[in-house]
């Protein structure tokens, strides 16, 4: 309730009256009720002694008026150094504890592995958060397709977590230093396959497909079958027209399970995924699981 302080008195009326208001005031989460004669929501604060500096947020904004029941939130800004799947950073927030900065920093959305609980709170003197990231990926081997969920940092790291030995002369690609984004498809390439000429990148998308059931449909997954019909030959049934117009070199039936999947997947994007002119009999399975 208001209080009135009177200012002068005339003839038994009163002729100037100040109001004490009640205000509301939570300041970095913790709430309280003061009285004040301030005008603005700038004098309240002066007059509590509650400090703003330029980063700070403040609602309603300092030069508008309080009224009796006015609600007041302040939040100071702090220094926060956020690391996240090893890339470190430094932001200025105003959250006031772990959950709300990842609301803040368009984090909270990703599966992720935290250094501390949501619940902790951001000190004002600044914090380090520590953000490992769960990210899909596939690796492929031969015929062998495995779907994982890492933290991973690097491709290293994931072959170490799923617990897969590489053999003499085996080749990864992309690198075993790089960095294995959402989606990302790690090949294996056995040491007795010949090197592509060239690579040429493939879509998350179109790696994400089922293509181990694809190649199943087609030749039990056999990359060594041959139709002479066609001819026709590999896990995929290729024509060397159509091996050739994707950078194949010789016949499928000189490279690899891995390196056939990888050549499928470059004639899927080069028909713009059209895929019924070249496995109109097993297609469909590449969007089956």
């Amino acid at each position: 309730m208001a209080c009135a302080v009177v200012a002068g008195v005339s003839s038994g009326l009163l002729t100037g009256v100040v109001l004490a208001k009640e205000v509301r005031l939570a300041v970095d989460g913790g709430e309280t009720t003061v009285r004040s004669f301030g005008g603005t929501v700038r004098d309240v604060l002066a007059g509590v002694k509650v400090e703003v500096g330029p980063h700070d947020e403040v609602y309603p904004p300092q030069a508008e008026a309080v009224r009796d029941g006015t609600s007041i939130v302040v939040r100071h800004a702090r220094p926060l150094v956020l690391t996240v799947d090893g890339r470190k950073s430094t932001h200025t927030v105003t959250a006031i504890n772990v959950g709300e900065v990842l609301q803040q920093l368009n984090l909270n959305g990703r599966q992720a592995t935290l250094s501390a609980s949501r619940m902790r709170q951001i000190p004002v003197s600044g914090f380090s958060l520590d953000v490992q990231t769960q990210r899909r990926v596939t690796v492929v081997r031969g015929g062998v397709r495995l779907d994982a969920l890492t933290t991973g940092r690097t491709v290293r790291a994931v072959l170490v977590q799923q617990k897969i030995t590489l053999a003499r002369g085996d080749r990864v690609r992309p690198s075993m230093s790089t960095f294995p984004e959402d989606s990302e498809v790690i090949r294996i390439i056995p040491a007795a396959s010949p090197l592509p000429a060239h690579t040429v990148a493939v879509s998350p998308y179109v790696a994400s497909l089922n293509w181990s059931a694809l190649a199943r449909c087609e030749t039990y997954a056999d990359p060594r079958a041959f139709n002479p019909a066609g001819p026709y030959y590999g896990m995929y049934q290729f024509s060397l027209p159509m091996w050739q117009a994707v950078g194949g070199m010789r016949t499928p039936l000189d490279w690899s399970a891995a390196e056939q999947t990888y050549r499928a997947q470059l004639l899927y994007q080069r028909v713009a995924g059209r895929w019924r002119g070249h496995w109109p009999n097993c297609g469909a399975r590449l969007f089956g699981r």
